[in-house]
């Protein structure tokens, strides 16, 4: 028995698809006011000076509190359909189904979250670990059911899955928050390349 971990933004896609569903849903006032609340803190993340964790949970946070739940995972399923397709890589959809072909488990493990990975992930037969947004009486907190997730790949595959059950684990990556994922795997690819 194989495992087979993937990350999915730059890695699984061409492109960072939490940012696209987050300016799909934003309102029209959220978009106006889009660079005066989060212009400083893309800068301040580019500079390196604050975290990726730390900038999705203000962009979180801004563009979906208070928000009803069920409009959010309307737009999440459209989001899936009609996106998601676009920026797949297809030598990474290849990839995953030659791991399903051999009977391996594949889970999708991602900062980004359920509302449009899920439905993406079930056809393809994926397991999925990844952010869920909290609510409370049918609206959005703008804060994370269990806290951010891609920080914490390793522990939350640790916490679901018994790693010496299988024979050999592959993990795929982009970024410094995979690095504690792909340390989990004997075959580790990141960035697309093979690392030793």
């Amino acid at each position: 028995m194989e495992l087979a971990l993937v990350d999915f933004d730059h890695t699984v896609t061409d492109c960072d698809t939490y940012a696209r569903f987050l300016r799909r849903v934003a309102t029209p006032e959220q978009l106006a006011q889009a660079w005066w609340k989060v212009g400083p803190w893309l800068l301040a993340y580019r500079l390196k000076l604050i975290s990726a964790e730390r900038i999705r949970a203000r962009v979180t946070r801004l563009t979906l509190r208070d928000r009803h739940a069920d409009d959010i995972a309307t737009l999440a399923a459209g989001f899936s359909r009609e996106v998601l397709p676009e920026v797949v890589r297809p030598q990474m959809l290849e990839q995953i189904r030659w791991h399903l072909q051999q009977r391996h488990t594949v889970v999708i493990v991602s900062g980004s979250l359920d509302l449009y990975l899920r439905p993406w992930c079930e056809a393809l037969g994926l397991d999925l670990i990844c952010n869920r947004l909290e609510s409370q009486d049918g609206r959005l907190t703008g804060r994370y059911a269990e806290g951010d997730c891609a920080p914490h790949k390793a522990d939350r595959i640790r916490a679901r899955y018994d790693l010496s059950r299988y024979a050999r684990i592959h993990a795929y990556g982009d970024s410094r928050e995979d690095r504690p994922m792909l340390a989990l795997a004997q075959e580790r690819w990141y960035r697309g390349k093979p690392l030793k």
